[in-house]
């Protein structure tokens, strides 16, 4: 009986309060996220075959499951998920840091490197940085109220007004780069664990380093361009 209780599975509530549960949260709401950032940027691209192409993928997500959940209602849940996801993985980022510190009470003479380098050094503002970014971003193509076309539906064209604009492509790649480098330490983290060898932190900083640079690439692809004149 005793035996059977020790290999029952472990209640929600021991899950969030304990270290390894907290950062299975992190590991399963940041593979979510990156999915979810892959899957757009791969949406983005397709500004490059038309405006119209453009415009029918835009139109055609708001009309995913329409039948069960009504017009633009899969996008609501979707987006729904994504804010669970976001505060989940911050709460328990900051929570992980906490603990963190409270297991060195005395601090150290000298503050070595942060491992990681860049990355791991600006993890915490990066972070501030996305989640402004989202608001503005929400605010700029999703309902239209901060972009200089805000044409309902001519998504292509809404894209293209924002990006001729030197700010608004100069803090777009700003909150790219955050993203880059948030994924590449966040994911670095995460392949690590899969090994300690010398080979195996190598793979793993080289598959880190690897998607985020394809997603820094794929999501200024669009924004460049339009400022150099090869699109929009």
């Amino acid at each position: 009986m005793a035996l059977l209780e020790r290999s029952s599975p472990p209640r929600p509530r021991g899950l969030w309060s304990s270290t390894v549960g907290q950062k299975a949260i992190m590991a399963v709401t940041g593979l979510f996220l990156l999915l979810f950032v892959i899957a757009h940027m791969l949406g983005n691209l397709k500004f490059f075959v038309s405006a119209a192409s453009f415009d029918h993928y835009a139109a055609w997500l708001r009309t995913i499951l329409d039948s069960v959940l009504g017009h633009s209602g899969f996008l609501w849940v979707l987006r729904t998920g994504l804010v669970v996801c976001v505060v989940l993985h911050a709460v328990t980022a900051a929570r992980l840091a906490r603990r963190a510190r409270a297991a060195r009470p005395v601090r150290y003479a000298h503050r070595g490197r942060v491992q990681g380098g860049y990355a791991a050094r600006t993890m915490r503002w990066g972070g501030v940085i996305l989640a402004l970014f989202v608001v503005y971003h929400v605010l700029d193509l999703t309902t239209g109220h901060l972009n200089p076309n805000g044409v309902p539906g001519a998504v292509h064209d809404n894209v293209t007004a924002d990006f001729r604009l030197w700010y608004v492509t100069l803090v777009y790649t700003l909150a790219v780069v955050a993203l880059g480098c948030h994924i590449r330490h966040g994911l670095w983290s995460a392949l690590q664990s899969l090994g300690s060898s010398g080979a195996a932190r190598r793979t793993a900083q080289g598959v880190a380093l690897g998607v985020a640079v394809v997603v820094i690439a794929g999501y200024l692809s669009v924004p460049f361009a339009v400022v150099t004149g090869l699109a929009g």
